[in-house]
């Protein structure tokens, strides 16, 4: 009986010990998160898989620029390189709401970029936050990942807009253009100054 106990009890160390050498793998190594943090579950923001990226001027439109999606311009980002004219990178790629895209780029083979969701007459709203901001009477929540070692650097903000909601997803990893948030703010402040233009 005591071998029984004493076999036991090597070979839950052992498990214990093999758990802690795969658990200790480096989280360096991990894909981007491509799960959209948004309450529709089995979205997925192409955004942040690098494998997708592609220069503004030869990207794939997926049909014609929607409404909310036209109100914001390459030169409304902080990124270099693109023309105000040139279309987002991406048109209604998240089949789960009204209108979706992306503007992504790379800044010294780092990827950077915004993408924007809009879903009609309902809110959209984030599974978790890190706080909230009164912009220009809007009430702004966001989620500031730029401290989490899972995923790339980037800030999910969502808002009451235009009879409906949006999400805004802002990645950078670069660290050339301030903090993810504060990007992300920005994108807030310009699309609600043009909210009803």
């Amino acid at each position: 009986m005591r071998r029984l106990v004493l076999l036991l009890a090597v070979l839950v160390l052992a498990s214990g010990c093999a758990h802690a050498t795969i658990g200790g793998s480096p989280v360096a190594q991990a894909p981007l998160d491509v799960t959209s943090p948004f309450d529709q579950e089995g979205s997925t923001d192409p955004s942040t898989d690098p494998s997708e990226s592609q220069d503004p001027e030869s990207s794939p439109i997926d049909g014609e620029i929607t409404p909310t999606c036209a109100k914001l311009k390459w030169t409304d980002l902080p990124y270099p390189g693109a023309k105000a004219e040139t279309p987002p990178t991406q048109i209604n790629y998240d089949s789960t709401f009204e209108e979706s895209c992306r503007w992504t780029t790379k800044v010294d083979d780092v990827e950077v970029g915004v993408s924007l969701r809009y879903r009609e007459g309902k809110q959209i709203t984030i599974e978790r936050t890190t706080g909230d901001w009164d912009v220009k009477g809007h009430k702004v929540v966001y989620l500031d990942r730029s401290g989490e070692q899972d995923v790339e650097p980037s800030c999910v903000l969502a808002l009451p807009y235009n009879g409906g909601g949006l999400g805004i997803i802002i990645i950078d990893s670069s660290g050339k253009f301030g903090s993810v948030c504060d990007q992300g703010r920005k994108v807030a402040e310009l699309l609600i100054d043009r909210e009803t233009a």
